[in-house]
């Protein structure tokens, strides 16, 4: 194992820093410090390397793209109806940055700090530890938070994203990482990708895809993926059956760390990636982040995986408990496990 640092550019005077880890395969991801973003995974073949993320290899598009590609997300992911909620009869207003609720943690969270990193390397894996102390004044929600988010990359191909979180006030926690794949040979668009997830149902969404708290069945639907479907004949069925343009959608899961809760791979077979979460909602989305024209024609190239607390769970108390004590630390994993 071997760990690469090199300046990636600049944000507002500060240094934004890349770390590549490679093992023995030479299988390679690279992070960069802004967002705790997953700037490359790529793995040697043949006939020679190949990105299996949607990536930019410049800073700057990383800062103005809309879709938080690749970025880690926080302190809570999705979407919180009338961005306000209770804890223990206390009311709070967060930052409605998009419409009248709040997304992914609010334009403070997550996704547009410059954390503090450092690396560790050993014979069996590698890692980049990212740490940010995220004041209440900072994101609007309530206590301070000591997070951390941490990489690591092993010999056997695996990439596990870890969340720590722990609040000197009672709070929310609930992040992910925002994962764009495309493991196609030329991640040129979704026609030979395929996506299976274990998963027998779906939240319902309103029209500004808040949860109702409804859950729908996916059997007989053309949103079940408990076989691999590809995922551009589900677009295809999408638009014709119901005037679909995309996929932005919920699904709930059993946690476990054992057998995937989805998987992702190329209808040639090459590659296959098995996500494994311990929490209970995969929610996928698919875009175009890297072509604004292509995207308007809703010609997409990118799958985007999250995997969470089912969104908007402070307002229904069956979706899953994201209210982290005050002095208590939360611990998240997901991991990616690459095979060919």
């Amino acid at each position: 194992m071997k760990i690469e640092t090199k300046k990636f550019g600049e944000i507002n005077g500060e240094t934004v820093t890349k770390y590549t880890l490679i093992n023995q395969h030479e299988t390679k991801i690279s992070l960069i410090t802004l967002g705790a973003t997953w700037q490359d995974f790529s793995v040697k073949e043949t006939d020679g390397r190949h990105q299996l993320l949607v990536n930019f290899d410049n800073l700057e598009d990383y800062i103005k793209t809309p879709y938080y590609l690749c970025k880690a997300v926080g302190r809570v992911a999705g979407r919180i109806a009338g961005a306000q909620f209770s804890i223990a009869g206390k009311d709070y207003h967060i930052e409605n940055n998009e419409k009248d609720y709040a997304l992914h943690g609010g334009s403070h969270g997550f996704s547009f700090i410059n954390w503090s990193a450092e690396s560790r390397v050993d014979e069996k894996q590698a890692s980049v530890i990212f740490k940010h102390y995220i004041k209440s004044s900072d994101d609007q929600y309530p206590g301070n938070l000591e997070a951390t988010i941490i990489y690591t990359l092993t010999e056997n191909n695996r990439v596990t994203v870890t969340f720590l979180g722990k609040s000197d006030q009672t709070t929310l926690f609930n992040p992910t990482l925002h994962a764009y794949f495309n493991v196609t040979d030329s991640q040129h668009d979704l026609r030979k990708q395929w996506l299976k997830i274990n998963s027998s149902k779906r939240l319902e969404l309103n029209t500004n895809k808040i949860p109702t708290g409804n859950f729908l069945p996916v059997k007989g639907s053309n949103y079940d993926f408990q076989q691999k479907e590809n995922l551009q004949d589900v677009l295809d069925k999408l638009k014709k059956d119901q005037s679909i343009i995309e996929l932005d959608d919920i699904f709930l899961v059993t946690p476990n760390s054992q057998e995937p809760v989805a998987e992702i791979g190329d209808s040639a077979d090459k590659r296959r990636i098995k996500i494994y979460s311990q929490r209970n909602a995969v929610v996928v989305f698919t875009t175009n982040p890297l072509d604004p024209e292509r995207e308007k024609q809703h010609d997409f190239n990118a799958l985007a995986i999250e995997c969470q607390t089912l969104p908007d769970a402070i307002h229904h108390q069956n979706f899953g408990d994201i209210i982290l004590p005050a002095g208590k630390t939360a611990v998240y994993n997901i991991a990616y496990q690459y095979e060919h």
